[in-house]
């Protein structure tokens, strides 16, 4: 798809909220979800007020050690939920669930520190070993899988309502949360392929506001007839606003900084429980890293520059660890590059880094404003899933496209991209403790070691064949000599 903006170009003032909003719809729903999961699992107070911010905040560190040059936004890793997982688990069996907020920063160091020695590494050693160990039809398939790997996510959230009962279930029919879901979908494809000037730009936000309004429709017949099954929009982060009266916190309110809960935690830190979050945070780092060329790889074919080059692996790596620890001091949650926005730019053909930094900046103040958190929680899980649909179809073929450069005749070629396809679609993910090995990361390394494996054997026989081949030229050379003594005689 030809760029309608490109990473330079710099869309008309009015123009620039409205895409920045658009992209942060596009990561919001992952984005808060990761705080919810840890609270849900562990009892913690995270809050998607301080994700949000710490999202903005690490965006913008990202942006300025890659120079404004890689137009993509960081938001809350799934990744990391195991090792969240055991920082407060530590921390509650200490009985102290501060030091559990002290864990996750101290944790987001760590995997920073990671991402700097590589930095460091690749600095000193290029980027062309990887370009050897990983090329086209090692990467294809693999951004193939981020998409793929995500495709139940989004199916499950299509036919989820926002209003649960006591135990957490969701009350709405699922077909009826899945025409919402449908309605949105659609909405976005026509959009993005029919529409006319700033509708084929924002089609997310009009799908959104599309599925929102289905959602909305049955869910006050759903009130008016008391009939749960209807009840789509959880419409409880508005009245939440005004339980205890209007006042300030009505419009505006304080997102709890995650530095402020660690610091209560500090007098509760020994070494073990540090030796506990580096355990459990930095072999996860190596496993992001994969992913993290994946989505760079990935965003390089799409704005046709490769971002490994300039402003290089080493700058998007410190980008993102520096950026993952600064969101992590503000809230709780390490960073990660984004394929949701990956999606937003390459459907809506809007690769404006001004774009991506109106977002992250947008992200930072929303999380101040009341109303607009309250709505951005009341979007209900279907809407995001018609949404999520096309932006991981996206991704999945974006992948398969660059797997269109590889020869799949070569029989080397086809076995590496069955291998990533098969492990990654089939969910081959592997769990050590709290360190756990995702699909993504497990179906790269396999498919890295079958192309390697079978390219050296190709290598072999390669070598083989032109052994034979300079052999034969040898004995025909010495033939041709013996006739020509011969002749002479």
């Amino acid at each position: 798809m030809k760029l309608i903006y490109n990473v330079q170009d710099k869309p008309k003032a009015g123009q620039i909220v409205v895409f920045a909003f658009q992209q942060l719809l596009a990561i919001m729903a992952a984005t808060i979800a990761v705080p919810g999961v840890v609270n849900q699992v562990t009892g913690s107070h995270m809050t998607a007020s301080a994700a949000m911010f710490g999202a903005g905040i690490g965006t913008i560190v990202y942006l300025l050690f890659t120079k404004f040059k890689s137009p993509v936004f960081l938001g809350s890793s799934f990744a990391f939920l195991g090792s969240m997982f055991s920082a407060f688990a530590g921390a509650i069996a200490m009985g102290d669930e501060n030091l559990g907020y002290f864990g996750l920063i101290i944790g987001a160091a760590f995997a920073g520190l990671v991402y700097v020695i590589l930095s460091i590494i690749v600095k000193f050693a290029g980027v062309n070993w990887i370009n050897k160990i990983m090329p086209a039809v090692v990467i294809g398939p693999t951004v193939a899988i981020i998409g793929l790997s995500l495709a139940g996510n989004a199916v499950g959230d299509a036919v989820k309502g926002g209003v649960a009962d006591a135990s957490g279930n969701a009350v709405a029919n699922p077909y009826v949360a899945f025409i919402c879901a449908f309605v949105t979908m659609v909405v976005v494809v026509v959009c993005s392929t029919y529409g006319k000037k700033m509708a084929k730009l924002i089609p997310f936000i009009i799908g959104i506001l599309a599925g929102y309004a289905m959602a909305v429709y049955f869910t006050v017949i759903g009130m008016i007839t008391n009939t749960p099954s209807l009840q789509i929009v959880d419409f409880s982060p508005f009245t939440n606003l005004v339980a205890g009266g209007v006042g300030v916190q009505t419009f505006i309110s304080l997102p709890q900084f995650t530095f402020v809960n660690a610091i209560q935690g500090l007098k509760s830190v020994n070494p073990a429980y540090i030796a506990t979050i580096a355990v459990g945070f930095i072999p996860v780092a190596f496993v992001v890293f994969a992913e993290h060329i994946a989505d760079h790889k990935n965003l390089s074919s799409i704005i046709e520059k490769d971002l490994l080059v300039e402003p290089g692996l080493s700058r998007t790596l410190l980008g993102d660890g520096i950026g993952s620890f600064a969101g992590a001091v503000f809230g709780g949650c390490p960073n990660t590059t984004y394929g949701e926005s990956i999606g937003c730019v390459a459907i809506t053909g809007n690769a404006s880094i001004v774009t991506i930094l109106c977002a992250a900046i947008l992200a930072i103040v929303v999380s101040f404003l009341s109303p607009v958190m309250a709505f951005l929680n009341s979007v209900p899980p279907c809407v995001m899933g018609g949404v999520c649909i096309t932006l991981y179809g996206f991704i999945a073929v974006s992948g398969l496209k660059m797997i269109q450069k590889s020869d799949l005749n070569d029989n080397a070629n086809l076995f590496t991209v069955s291998v990533i396809l098969i492990c990654g679609v089939g969910g081959l993910s592997f769990t050590f403790g709290d360190i756990t090995i995702t699909t993504v990361a497990s179906a790269l390394i396999l498919g890295i070691i079958t192309n390697l494996m079978l390219k050296k054997g190709r290598k072999k026989e390669e070598a083989a064949v032109e052994t034979k081949v300079n052999d034969i030229t040898v004995d025909e050379e010495t033939a041709d000599e013996v006739k020509a003594e011969e002749k002479a005689d």
